[in-house]
């Protein structure tokens, strides 16, 4: 074993290293969720195309992989030297360490959270009765990491037979690990439980308490001021479940706070395709929540289809401030959830007093709010979220943002750029794709030098009940959506993707392109010569 005081020296040289290096260790690049990895040094827009860029090796895992991949350079593996390291979380409820340049193949390390001699097993899509997610539902989220204390944070469900006589229970558990080992670390896992005083669905004695069987974590975690923010929303809306947000003490796992979307009605669900909450500078968190009822302009306390920027203090979660669509209650009654898409904050520029916050929905609406302001419920329209821009399908997504641009693609429609400017966003797209994406458009990710050879990647997936086919990985010029420079199947014998699934966003760092699949993630870079 190696001791306490070689893993904190291990941890403090990593950490070191890995501020000035490119690194991916949360959802979607960064707390304001982005999308927008700026320290990408090898792939640019000369390089990325069919003869000189495709898929170099592929990692097999045990389950389907909806996290997206996270990376840090230069990890001390105790026993096996130092490796730029891939972290990939599966519904098989393993998270595996892997050398990011595939050499060695096998694991550096791995955990798997199943015992099923003892009867925990994974929960079977079936348990949940909904197929979004199947065979078996385990670690969905993307984790996140700690820097300062070498700990991957992980969301994992079981559920946990206990004899014929005793029935079965389902588990949520926030597990700590070591990033050097996958060892628990401050004494985790610990056990997600929660009640709110309310009168909603589920309620007893006074009392909604989380379901861990109906509560789907789909979102990102968030660490943000040194708490792990975890959301919850729901399975095909099989009820009875609620909107949660709960902050846990990233080095104790004690709770510290609990959020309820809807104490007195239900629904109100936190998803966003997958999405991260955000967080600002303050440490304050942006969620979107989808369809349910909207009373807080009677006096109620429920939040359906809205946009909550959250302040924790006092161990309490307190909303600081909302947007909601003047015509919430159309939208609920036809299934359009706000919450479709993820919140992303825009980087404000030197001299701006305004900071916008972008959201879509299923409606195809993008909004563009005013962080000091989200302007709350206004019966007459939405004036105040302007420019509210329109798309051909719903937004399943969060955009992403580089060098004075954000980039979106929303359902059957086409990838976009619109400028911002003094903090303002333009209506009007500077340069669309050629190609229409269909049902369910995708996520962004972008890399760049700084402000040099920025490149859009996407993954083209499938709608929720479309028969199995590969996935599609896509690279356009971000100086130019219009073109495209590259996609997975010009040259399909060698680059193709695994079969697909829903809502996943690639990570691209150091040279490498990180792509999700069914029960395994496909590794792309530059070729070999002569290959």
């Amino acid at each position: 074993m190696f001791t306490k005081s070689f893993a904190l020296v291990t941890v403090f040289a990593m950490l070191a290293h890995s501020l000035a290096a490119a690194q991916v260790v949360t959802a979607q690049y960064d707390n304001a969720r982005t999308g927008a990895n700026l320290n990408e040094t090898t792939l640019t827009a000369a390089n990325v195309n069919q003869g000189r860029f495709g898929k170099i090796f592929s990692y097999a895992v045990d389950g389907d992989v909806y996290a997206q991949p996270l990376f840090l350079p230069r990890v001390e593996i105790p026993g096996k030297g130092i490796h730029n390291v891939i972290f990939i979380a599966t519904e098989h409820d393993s998270v595996y360490a892997f050398d990011a340049e595939g050499v060695p193949a096998e694991p550096l390390w791995k955990v798997n959270f199943l015992n099923p001699g003892a009867g925990v097993t994974a929960v079977p899509a079936r348990d949940v009765d909904c197929p979004f997610i199947a065979p078996e539902v385990g670690i969905t989220p993307t984790p996140v990491i700690d820097l300062q204390t070498g700990t991957l944070y992980v969301l994992a469900r079981t559920k946990e037979s206990h004899g014929a006589l005793s029935g079965s229970a389902y588990v949520q558990k926030l597990h700590a690990l070591a990033i050097t080992t996958g060892h628990e670390k401050f004494g985790g896992p610990a056990e997600i439980q929660a009640g709110v005083r309310g009168r909603g669905a589920g309620e007893s004695r006074g009392e909604v308490h989380f379901d861990p069987l109906r509560e789907l974590p789909r979102a990102a975690l968030l660490l943000a001021n040194g708490q792990v923010y975890m959301t919850w929303g729901s399975s095909c809306d099989v009820g009875p479940y609620h909107g949660w947000v709960m902050a846990y003490n990233a080095t104790t796992l004690a709770q510290t706070a609990v959020f309820n979307t809807s104490p007195d009605a239900e629904e109100s669900g936190i998803w966003q395709s997958d999405n991260g909450p955000a967080a600002d500078e303050e440490g304050n968190v942006y969620v979107a929540t989808g369809n349910g009822r909207f009373t807080i302009a009677a006096n109620g306390r429920d939040y359906g289809d809205s946009l909550l920027k959250l302040g924790l203090a006092d161990r309490s979660l307190n909303v600081l401030d909302y947007f909601t669509p003047f015509n919430e209650s159309a939208l609920n009654s036809k299934d359009l959830d706000l919450g479709s898409g993820g919140p992303i904050l825009v980087p404000g520029q030197p001299g701006e007093h305004r900071r916008l916050v972008l959201i879509g929905g299923k409606d195809g609406t993008l909004y563009a709010l005013d962080t000091g302001q989200l302007g709350k419920l206004q019966d007459t329209g939405n004036s105040h979220a302007m420019p509210a821009i329109r798309f051909r399908g719903g937004i399943y997504a969060a955009p992403a943002y580089w060098n004075g641009h954000v980039y979106v693609l929303a359902s059957n429609d086409y990838l976009s750029a619109f400028a911002v400017n003094k903090g303002k966003l333009s209506e009007r797209p500077d340069a669309m794709s050629d190609q229409r994406f269909l049902d369910s458009g995708a996520t962004p990710a972008i890399s760049a030098n700084g402000t040099r050879n920025g490149i859009v990647w996407l993954i083209d997936t499938k709608t929720w009940n479309g028969s199995d086919r590969p996935a599609v990985l896509h690279a356009y010029d971000a100086a130019n959506v219009a073109r495209e420079l590259y996609n997975s199947e010009q040259t399909a014998q060698r680059d193709r993707v695994g079969l697909t699934l829903r809502f996943t966003v690639p990570t691209v760092v150091n040279g490498r392109v990180y792509v999700d699949a069914k029960r395994r993630v496909d590794v792309y870079g530059l070729l070999p010569a002569g290959h």
